[in-house]
């Protein structure tokens, strides 16, 4: 699983698709397509755009929420909120191990949960208050990250655990410090002068966090 993940969103500047685009130029290669007020069939018409944009830099497209899209869309995989369908419910109805089925986590009763339904990786956060999502859930925070990670451990509980919310550059290697798998961003790719740029200095932070915490 790759340490960088980027997640769709869209601001006065960029649409979805471009944002899409613009990571995978700048190195990315794990997007998940977000778009939550969107309709299907809007999703279904920049979902493919952005199916054929990850398949023509070798990318993993994940899709948030929609499991009925899933193989119509030939994703890669599907990621849930806590609201969202029972990681294991979505398993049966897609019917295919080979599928990703990330879920997201704020407590370790989430994690613990999401670990027993065979949930593939966990989105973790948010970090800091993030404006890109509504109905936001409490902070984690570095000293979060390290408790997680240690209680995860204690329990034997082995899933790649992804880091989101508010995350920037000068996050990352405090965050990776923490025994986190890796980190999701979506504004601050979007957001900067140059995202493409941004993106490989990202990826970059990413490496250099992940190399240090295998030490």
């Amino acid at each position: 699983m790759t340490n960088v993940q980027y997640i769709t969103h869209e601001n006065q500047r960029f649409g979805y698709e471009e944002g899409a685009e613009l990571a995978l130029k700048g190195g990315c290669r794990w997007v998940q397509l977000r778009m939550k007020d969107a309709d299907d069939g809007e999703f279904m018409a920049v979902g493919r755009r952005v199916k054929a944009l990850c398949k023509a830099y070798g990318a993993t497209l994940v899709i948030d929420d929609r499991v009925h899209l899933v193989k119509t869309l030939q994703a890669d995989g599907l990621h849930l909120g806590k609201l969202d369908m029972p990681v294991d419910e979505a398993r049966a109805l897609l019917g295919d191990d080979s599928i990703i089925i990330g879920g997201t986590a704020n407590t370790f009763d989430d994690i613990r949960r999401l670990h027993r339904q065979g949930v593939s990786y966990i989105g973790c956060g948010p970090f800091r208050f993030t404006a890109t999502k509504k109905k936001l859930a409490p902070t984690v925070g570095l000293e979060g990250y390290r408790h997680l990670i240690t209680l995860m451990k204690s329990n034997k509980i082995n899933i790649p655990v992804i880091a989101i919310g508010g995350i920037l550059r000068d996050d990352i290697p405090e965050i990776m410090a923490t025994g986190i798998s890796g980190i999701a961003v979506s504004g601050a790719v979007l957001n900067a002068v140059n995202p493409m740029d941004e993106m490989r200095k990202i990826i970059d932070e990413a490496e250099v966090g992940q190399k240090l915490n295998e030490r």
